[in-house]
């Protein structure tokens, strides 16, 4: 490590502590030359992963981004940042593990709903609604019935057997 004021290859770590929730190493340093001091951060180099959109366009996966989708589906739920914190550590670690560099934003949405289904279902529904891009009140209620246990329409499949059609709300609704 170079000291950042005078070039000097040798310096010695004064004082080291976590930093970032654990994500990174802060060490403060003192130049052997100079005695001046400067911090240094130590974080594990992630490789970068692509993600394919629905529309093909390619980007950088963004923590913050996916970290924003569910606090918005979270929001007036009894789901604690911490929880939200953690569930965007498990994908994005879950990603950084995976061979390929390349993912589908749909098998993203799918991660989350995984995670959500079993924290909140309001939150669960709510990102659905935009994951989804839900079209009207049929997409609710398929939802409502996957949290339920039953397949997607599974009230219109009673229909194709002779039973008679039933539509009463679940009672997540109600």
């Amino acid at each position: 490590m170079h000291c950042p004021f005078c070039q000097h290859p040798n310096n010695r770590v004064l004082e080291s502590r976590s930093a970032e929730s654990g994500r990174s190493i802060r060490r403060r340093r003192e130049c052997l030359r100079c005695e001046r001091r400067f911090t240094t951060y130590e974080r594990i180099e992630y490789v970068p992963v692509t993600v394919i959109k629905r529309n093909q366009e390619q980007e950088l996966f963004d923590r913050s981004k996916l970290l924003r989708g569910i606090v918005r589906a979270c929001e007036k739920t009894t789901v604690s940042s911490q929880v939200i914190e953690a569930i965007v550590d498990d994908i994005e670690a879950e990603l950084q593990q995976r061979q390929h560099r390349e993912v589908t934003s749909a098998e993203i949405g799918e991660m989350v709903l995984t995670q959500l289904r079993t924290i909140n279902e309001v939150a669960f529904v709510r990102f659905a609604c935009v994951y989804r891009q839900f079209q009207g009140i049929r997409d609710f209620t398929d939802t409502l019935s996957q949290l339920q246990g039953e397949p997607p329409g599974g009230r219109e499949n009673q229909a194709d057997h002779g039973r008679p059609l039933t539509y009463s709300l679940p009672s997540a609704v109600r």
